[in-house]
């Protein structure tokens, strides 16, 4: 089985609060905070390994994001993945949902043919949702999200469960396939010392414009339908009044107010 897992870098929200919107290019401002593997693509990752050790096969890492996003894909390799494959170059910068995913499916296009390709739902500095609906229609293949479970048995049809607004549907699915997963699919393994010495040794592959064929124009900052309007913190108006006196008291002063303010 050959499972390709889409993994996004993402600013480490520890440090969300030095977050900046470029002014001219309304792109966020990265530079100097750590990133980390977002969140839901750390469950997708897991769940690519789970398969692997009950069928058999390779895991490969796929992500487009600046060169410097190496350390990130490193704890990829870490939690298990046979390999790696970074799309990196200017070309790419400031794409957006569905810029990022026609650039990943051309990558995935010459990796050669997979069996699943695995999501997170949706990404904490995007939230979206949009991208793996988006790969699976640039590479003709199905695609079923909000999986919050797989089961795959040998002779017996695969069943993906995803999640809807009051339960689940489950559905019958064959191969090749994109599935965006959520969180309850699993909890994602820890990473050891020896699983981080061990990733030092599997290889990470950085592919530029140069090495994919971009027949299509979405692609990057100019090549992008939508793009972020602005980044700013809610102001906060929030106000507390303390009430006091004993219990009645109280609960007839909160009847008052609550009556004066239109509630009640």
């Amino acid at each position: 089985m050959r499972i390709i897992v889409c993994v996004k870098p993402v600013p480490d929200p520890k440090h969300w609060n030095r977050l900046q919107l470029d002014p001219k290019t309304r792109t966020l401002v990265r530079k100097g905070i750590p990133g980390t593997i977002n969140p839901l693509d750390r469950h997708a990752l897991e769940a690519a390994l789970t398969l692997r050790e009950q069928e058999g096969g390779e895991v490969l890492v796929v992500s487009m994001a600046p060169e410097d996003s190496q350390p990130v894909l490193k704890e990829a390799l870490a939690m298990g993945a046979d390999r790696a494959v970074l799309l990196s170059d200017r070309v790419f910068a400031g794409s957006d949902t569905l810029g990022t995913a026609y650039v990943l499916s051309v990558g995935i296009e010459r990796l050669g043919e997979f069996d699943l390709i695995l999501c997170g739902d949706e990404t904490i500095d995007g939230g979206t949702a949009q991208v793996s609906a988006q790969l699976a229609e640039f590479l003709g293949t199905p695609n079923v999200m909000h999986v919050s479970g797989l089961e795959v048995s040998p002779g017996k049809p695969w069943l993906a469960r995803s999640q809807i607004e009051h339960g689940y549907t489950l559905v019958e699915i064959e191969p090749p396939m994109v599935l965006s997963v959520v969180k309850t699919i699993n909890t994602p393994r820890y990473v050891t010392l020896m699983n981080i010495l061990e990733a030092e040794q599997k290889p990470i592959e950085v592919w530029s414009a140069n090495d994919v064929t971009l027949s299509e124009p979405w692609a990057g900052l100019a090549g992008s339908p939508t793009q972020m309007a602005d980044l700013f913190a809610p102001e906060r108006k929030g106000m507390a009044e303390m009430i006091t006196g004993d219990p009645k008291e109280q609960a007839a002063k909160l009847a008052d107010r609550l009556h004066r303010l239109g509630f009640c």
